[in-house]
């Protein structure tokens, strides 16, 4: 038990570190904070005007609002592969093994640091939605599955970039997983319909794990049925999550052994 509350103190104080570095890097902060504001703006006055929501029959903001708190918070997670990859090549891990601490809690303090930022990134995105017109017609039900939607999906793809930072041996090719984490939603059925895709990317659109969370949300801010697409998006995201917690856990013991 004392072990335990050891390592849960341990977590605590990481996590904290990692946010206080996070408010040191004035450029970071303000890319990770006007991000959510700018896709927001440029999906509404740029491409919403040409762009037609398809069967569903929303307006576009109704439309894409869900696909741009992915954007956000997807983003945002991506980058726990660079901080993870910092440590171990900035000397900071070789302190960290100095100290009385489990190993675990190093890419775990990442994942849980990512999951507080980021939820708030997406959490400014909605804000800058509703500012725009954007009109949720959630019950407090709806609004606590949404916040579960959102912090799973950060949840799982921060988890997934810490796994790709312990792969990578730069810091560099770490960066690169933040693009594939930003443009997922633009190859799902959140920016466009799918309907409209062509063949092969309409199939994948349709079976890539950010169609149904897109789907869950859309249906949860506006009250509407949210089908399969709920369950769906919970296998996807427990799916990510298991297997990416024990490789991380296990990439980080390997690339940290003396």
């Amino acid at each position: 038990m004392s072990a335990l509350v050891t390592s849960a103190g341990d977590l605590r104080r990481l996590v904290a570190r990692d946010l206080r570095r996070e408010l040191r890097v004035l450029d970071g902060l303000i890319v990770n904070t006007a991000l959510p504001v700018i896709i927001m703006l440029l999906f509404v006055y740029v491409f919403g005007g040409a762009i037609t929501t398809g069967s569903s029959g929303l307006p576009y903001i109704d439309f894409v609002v869900p696909a741009v708190l992915l954007m956000s918070g997807g983003y945002g997670a991506a980058l726990s592969a660079v901080n993870i990859s910092e440590d171990l090549t900035g000397g900071m891990i070789d302190r960290f093994r100095t100290l009385p601490i489990s190993g675990w809690v190093v890419p775990a303090g990442h994942v849980v640091a990512s999951v507080v930022r980021n939820v708030a990134s997406s959490a400014i995105a909605l804000l800058a939605a509703i500012i725009l017109g954007f009109r949720p017609d959630a019950t407090l039900t709806d609004w606590a599955l949404v916040l579960a939607l959102v912090a799973g999906y950060v949840l799982a793809m921060s988890a997934l970039a810490v796994v790709w930072g312990l792969l990578v041996r730069s810091t560099q090719a770490a960066g690169a997983f933040s693009f594939a984490m930003l443009f997922l939603p633009y190859l799902s059925d959140g920016i466009v319909p799918a309907e409209t895709m062509p063949g092969v990317l309409r199939d994948f659109a349709y079976n890539q794990p950010a169609t149904p969370i897109i789907e869950a949300l859309r249906a949860l801010l506006l009250d509407r049925p949210v089908g399969s697409s709920g369950a769906v998006a919970a296998a996807w995201l427990v799916g990510v999550v298991v297997i990416s917690v024990p490789a991380a856990a296990l990439l980080f013991r390997r690339r940290t052994a003396a």
